[in-house]
């Protein structure tokens, strides 16, 4: 476990040396699919540098990476890397953008580390032993009443029009009188819920490399992560609520639209 702990602090140390290099400078910008979808080099040099670190310690380990897919190896341990989560916040240099990796065994969230080197602040959570802000143990907020919660969320790309559009459920929230951010992480989103700086986020459509790291480190902080209709979740689910737990149940009743 320990040569595990110390891969993935350093993949993501080193990925954040680089994302803090190129911050201020200039780089090259492209497009995935969808016009504001932005990829740029410096995503790409994270990812391969945090490659290249976890395939020098554990070769034979399965990696899901958003920019070169997975490299399935059959290992019951995968790695789930996000190079730069907030990859269009980091592309016009606004200081909200992480790297996040996860580390799986046998499907259940092992490690996780969220760090954002621009506010040089890193998350860290192993599963049974806590989460951790800049090694100081974390925990979600103890707020009860909703009506006083600060919340957060993000919209996707693209939606299946077959389901109520995000915009309508962001609605609800808004005409209740509750603040709600949209700071363009799900990473970091998931470790501000973690420490209680929210009390809620939901979002839909999210990849596994955006949630990973961030779910194990809201369980860790004592949270509570579900899909929307509160049950069991997976780093593969489409529906994303975390919450301190106290407020759970009423903003899935918000989400689904529920008297």
């Amino acid at each position: 476990m320990n040569q595990l702990k110390a891969t993935l602090l350093q993949a993501a140390t080193e990925a954040g040396d680089i994302i803090r290099s190129y911050f201020h400078g200039s780089f090259a910008v492209s497009n995935k699919e969808g016009i504001n979808n932005l990829v740029t080099e410096v995503d790409m040099l994270c990812e391969a540098k945090i490659i290249e670190i976890i395939q020098r310690n554990f070769p034979d380990h399965t990696i899901i990476s958003e920019e070169e897919g997975s490299e399935e190896h059959h290992s019951e341990y995968k790695w789930i890397i996000d190079p730069i989560d907030g990859t269009v916040n980091f592309a016009h240099h606004i200081p909200i953008c992480c790297v996040s990796i996860g580390l799986s065994y046998q499907d259940n969230m092992l490690l996780g580390v969220v760090y954002n080197p621009m506010m040089n602040e890193l998350f860290f959570a192993e599963r049974g032993k806590g989460a951790y802000l800049n090694d100081v143990r974390i925990q979600v907020s103890d707020k009860t009443d909703f009506r006083k919660a600060c919340l957060v969320t993000g919209f996707p790309y693209k939606w299946p029009h077959e389901n109520e559009h995000p915009i309508k459920v962001f609605e609800r929230f808004i005409l209740q009188g509750l603040p709600v951010r949209r700071l363009g992480s799900a990473a970091i989103d998931l470790c501000w819920v973690a420490c209680g700086r929210f009390d809620g986020f939901w979002e839909y459509n999210l990849n596994p490399w955006d949630i990973a790291a961030g779910y194990l480190i809201v369980e860790e902080a004592g949270g509570r992560i579900s899909n929307f209709d509160g049950e069991h979740y997976s780093v593969f689910d489409k529906q994303t609520l975390a919450t301190n737990g106290h407020i759970h149940e009423e903003m899935i009743q918000l989400i689904k639209n529920k008297p």
